[in-house]
């Protein structure tokens, strides 16, 4: 088996392919963790664990354990399941603290999301204790949606000897998803925006992100005001509140689901046909985070289907705008939020 630092888009298939890879090297027959699969966050570990149980449903006698945070084992348990998914530091309490479980029976270890792993404080030196102590011969699987300096320096630390697979700068943004945005000044304004893009078109299910909070509470207020069945994912929720949230999200309970940063990966519902930044994501400097501007809108447009991403800006903003066509070699068409036969050609 040889060793893999792989880049992928979003929605095109890259947790298929690992699950693939971990249900072909596992035995049924060994009672003990021979796969591990580290990811950035809760709401991932459980997508690809949700991908592993689809896949694997074929495969009698092989189980998925999770080693996330609430997750709660007694003392003394050794571990039988032969796939464990989880995030970095619950993995190391797993492996050091507890001892559940024994990482030099481990034959593949994936890790999702680098570039996600290195943005966030202690993920990825989590990661690497993690992969150090892994036996001689393990086989690494090293997956990013992005392939910037820090994460290339990082996947050569983690992985040796590996085959690359790149796609090239042109390539990165989703052509099956029509992007566009809308001057608006102040969030009355975008939420009239919002409005019109409901009053005009037929939307399946929809992610909407904010930058803080406080406005993805306020926008949840003025949608359930107006009808909305609308569910809201932000960071301190508790683990159980998050699953429960995106369970009803993904079976349809809820049309609507208003984010902030932390869940722009590892949501992934197939009727999402929609996403709208309420605000641009931008780093601590103001300029455009392009990384996480592919992840959200990457939301929709799963495998290859059709979707839109709608932006709305402030007019000291549009530089932002032309800053992210740049940087993706695309274009982002503007639309007048008050032109209703505009919004319904689309």
């Amino acid at each position: 088996p040889q060793n893999l630092i792989a880049q992928s888009q979003s929605g095109t298939g890259k947790t298929a392919a690992f699950v693939l890879a971990m249900l072909s090297r596992v035995s049924a027959a060994e009672k003990h963790p021979q796969c591990l699969c580290l990811a950035p966050t809760y709401e991932l570990a459980l997508q690809i664990g949700h991908v592993v149980e689809t896949i694997g449903r074929f495969c009698p006698d092989l189980r998925v354990t999770y080693a996330v945070r609430g997750n709660r084992v007694p003392r003394g348990t050794v571990l039988e399941e032969q796939l464990v998914i989880g995030t970095p530091g619950t993995v190391l309490d797993w492996c050091f603290k507890w001892k559940f479980l024994d990482i030099k029976k481990i034959k593949l270890f994936v890790l999702d999301e680098a570039d996600i792993m290195i943005d966030t404080q202690g993920l990825a030196c989590q990661s690497i204790r993690v992969q150090r102590a892994l036996p001689q011969g393990c086989q690494m699987l090293l997956f990013s949606a992005t392939f910037k300096e820090t994460v290339r320096a990082f996947a050569i630390q983690i992985i040796s000897n590996p085959i690359v697979i790149k796609l090239r700068e042109d390539e990165l943004t989703l052509a099956n998803i029509r992007q566009f945005y809308f001057i608006c000044q102040g969030r009355e304004e975008k939420y009239r925006a919002l409005c019109n893009i409901y009053g005009g078109i037929t939307i399946g299910q929809a992610i909407i992100f904010c930058q803080t909070r406080r406005s993805a509470q306020w926008l949840a207020m003025m949608m359930n005001d107006d009808g909305h069945q609308v569910g809201v994912l932000t960071a301190e929720l508790s683990v159980s509140q998050r699953a429960d949230i995106i369970q009803r999200f993904r079976d349809g309970k809820e049309k609507v689901l208003i984010a902030t940063n932390v869940c722009a990966r590892g949501i992934d519902v197939q009727q999402v046909t929609i996403v709208v930044n309420f605000q641009l994501p931008t780093t601590s400097r103001n300029k455009p985070d392009f990384e996480t501007y592919l992840h959200r809108i990457g939301r929709t447009g799963r495998f290859g289907k059709d979707g839109i991403a709608f932006s709305m800006v402030e007019k000291h903003s549009i530089p932002l705008i032309q800053m992210i066509e740049e940087h993706f070699q695309t274009t982002i068409k503007q639309l007048d939020p008050d032109d209703m036969d505009e919004i319904e050609k689309l």
